[in-house]
């Protein structure tokens, strides 16, 4: 070879040997984000009724503890998430952190809006604008989401408080007490389906929840970390029994269907169940009208996101055996919290009626309309409740199937299936 050649090679290998970049150490691995579970919707899955209530930040960023039985009602404590809501009670293997956005009251409307945004919603953010920042941080797996029972048509609450006033007005105020009638007529008839929901009403419920359910799931497919996620549709179970217990038919030789019977409604608010028995049946359709509700959404949702891992959980037998009134002895051993009501915004709460007139009935009624904060734990699920749906919720997330019902023996034993 000649000089000039080796010269040459040797230029070009120069030449090559600057143009290659020099060897790059491959990138580490991003850090997988940790696990969650996270609850969005209202008071059956915010934990109302549970108790140990946390504090809440509202839409000022501003952690709020307790603010006093007189505060107003829509501060963001309020909402009351429980430490022993459902979403903690539950086995949930691979899940690192639990996050409660529910708030109890919440509506459709606060699934996508701040719920401060309309008449009688508290002081937080959009549950949507909550889960995004918890998206931030965590790779969301589990969602449960229970909506639905309250709507722009009708709420819980108010369907709660009609039948329960009904019966109490019945109870102590006799047809010729003319002076209650001063400001209009004192209804004292039972519930009927009617008095609930109505046809039109459930129709513009279910598409007002379907609408924001269908915000939350889209929501997800644009900020969960790896796209893998559960959705639970939790329905409502009953906090009343189909039949009361006979202990609670009868009292002083009258029954619900007489005029003016306090004994007998002093009994059952004590028992945690001041309701007309002709008002039970009513109460269950209702019951079982947010079930088919809940499955309807789920179903048209699955059809709409054909990939989503969505499942409807029934938990409308879940405390069978152990509702207010069910058994003689109750509330004890009951899985709902009673009616309950304070005399005065005071925090002590009214656990018998026996000895009150009815200037006193309508005293203590009126301060749960004044002070909603002071009877809203009334007939939604206690600790001991939030147990028995955390075993439902364990069970619904890792169901092959799309739908489970969770039912309670008579021996206490809860079964998915």
């Amino acid at each position: 070879m000649s000089v000039f050649r080796r010269t040459a090679l040797a230029a070009a290998l120069a030449v090559a040997s600057v143009a290659l970049p020099p060897a790059v150490a491959p990138a580490p691995a991003a850090a997988a984000l940790p696990t969650a579970a996270v609850a969005l919707g209202d008071s059956f899955i915010s934990g109302e009724g549970a108790g140990a209530y946390s504090s809440v930040v509202d839409l000022s960023g501003v952690s709020r503890p307790f603010p006093g039985w007189s505060a107003p009602n829509n501060n963001a404590y309020f909402c009351h998430r429980s430490p022993n809501a459902s979403l903690f009670q539950a086995a949930l293997p691979g899940i690192q952190a639990r996050f409660n956005l529910a708030c109890s009251g919440g509506q459709p409307h606060d699934i996508g809006t701040a719920s401060a945004n309309r008449t009688g919603g508290r002081q937080v953010a959009a549950q949507l604008d909550q889960l995004r920042a918890v998206g931030q941080t965590h790779d969301i797996d589990l969602v449960l989401i229970g909506l639905g029972s309250n709507n722009s048509s009708f709420t819980f609450g108010s369907v709660a408080e009609k039948c329960a006033n009904r019966f109490i007005a019945d109870a102590w105020t006799g047809w010729w007490e003319f002076w209650a009638y001063l400001g209009g007529p004192v209804e004292q008839k039972p519930c009927t389906d009617a008095d609930l929901a109505t046809a039109a009403q459930w129709t513009a419920a279910t598409a007002e929840t379907t609408a924001a359910v269908r915000q939350i799931l889209t929501t997800l497919d644009q900020i969960d970390a790896d796209g893998q996620h559960r959705i639970v549709f939790q329905d409502y179970t009953n906090p009343l029994p189909p039949e009361l217990a006979s202990n609670f038919w009868t009292e002083d030789s009258r029954d619900d269907t007489r005029d003016k019977f306090r004994a007998l409604g002093a009994e059952r608010y004590a028992g945690g169940c001041p309701i007309h028995r002709a008002s039970l049946a009513p109460g269950h359709r209702f019951s079982q009208g947010l079930g088919t509700m809940v499955n309807s959404v789920r179903g048209t949702l699955a059809a709409e996101f054909p990939t989503a891992d969505l499942v409807y959980l029934n938990v409308q037998r879940a405390f069978d055996g152990a509702r207010l009134c069910e058994q003689s002895g109750s509330p004890a051993s009951t899985l709902a919290t009673p009616i309950r009501l304070q005399d005065g915004p005071t925090g002590v709460f009214v656990t018998s009626l026996s000895g009150y007139d009815k200037l006193d009935i309508q005293r203590i009624a009126n301060t749960c309309g004044t002070y909603f904060q002071t009877c809203q734990e009334s007939w939604h699920p206690n600790a001991a409740g939030h147990q028995v749906l955390g075993r439902c919720l364990a069970g619904a997330a890792t169901t092959a199937a799309r739908a489970v019902a969770c039912v309670r023996a008579p021996d206490g034993t809860v079964t998915v299936s």
